[in-house]
C-alpha cells in the first residue's frame, strides 16, 4: 500500500473517529505542518498552535476529504496554509489585498510597502499570484508544484522569470 493510500484509509478511520488512525496522521504530517506554518507567521508558538488547530480540524472534517479531488497530504496542508494564512491576517502590518488592489498598512516602511504594491500589481495575474503564494505566504517550489499541478521545473521558471520581471519593474 502506497503512502497516498495508506492516509486516504486513515482519514476514512478518523472519519470513523478513530484516534489511533489521527495519531498515525498527526506523526506523518505534524512536522511538515508546523514547517509550514512557521514560514508564514514566523513564529514557532504561533505555528504550535496552527498544528493544534490543523489536527481538530481534520478530526472534526475527516468525512469531507474526497480523495478523487486530491492527495491527503495536500488537504492536510490546504487547511494548515489557510489555518496559517488567518492567524496572519488577525495580526497583519504589511500588504493585504481588498478588491483585487493591494494596500499598504502603517509602519516604518510605509514608502517601501507602497512602491513593492505597485510593482505586483504591474505584473501578470499568474506572476503575481505565483509570487504571492511563495513569498507572501510560504509556499516552497515543492508545495507549489503540488498545488498548482505543474512540474517543478515549471514552477521554478515561472517564479524566476516573475522575480525577474519584479525586479525590473522595482528599477
Amino acid at each position: 500500500m502506497g503512502e497516498d493510500e495508506e492516509d486516504i484509509h486513515l482519514l476514512r478511520r478518523v472519519a470513523w473517529r478513530d484516534e489511533e488512525a489521527l495519531l498515525h496522521l498527526y506523526r506523518r504530517y505534524a512536522p511538515r505542518v508546523h514547517g509550514l506554518a512557521r514560514r508564514i507567521l514566523q513564529d514557532g508558538h504561533e505555528a504550535k498552535d496552527v498544528v493544534q488547530e490543523t489536527f481538530l480540524r481534520i478530526w472534526n472534517k475527516a468525512e469531507r476529504f474526497d480523495p478523487a479531488l486530491g492527495r491527503p497530504a495536500t488537504w492536510i496542508l490546504t487547511i494548515a496554509h489557510r489555518l496559517a494564512l488567518k492567524r496572519l491576517r488577525a495580526s497583519e502590518t504589511f500588504l493585504w489585498e481588498e478588491d483585487g488592489a493591494w494596500e499598504p498598512l502603517g509602519g516604518e516602511d510605509h514608502l517601501e510597502r507602497l512602491w513593492v504594491a505597485k510593482a505586483l500589481e504591474a505584473l501578470e495575474p499568474e506572476e503575481r499570484r505565483l509570487l504571492e503564494l511563495a513569498y507572501f505566504q510560504g509556499y516552497t517550489h515543492g508545495e507549489l508544484a503540488l498545488l498548482l499541478g505543474w512540474p517543478l521545473g515549471t514552477v521554478k521558471s515561472r517564479l524566476r522569470r516573475a522575480l525577474a520581471k519584479l525586479e525590473g519593474k522595482l528599477k
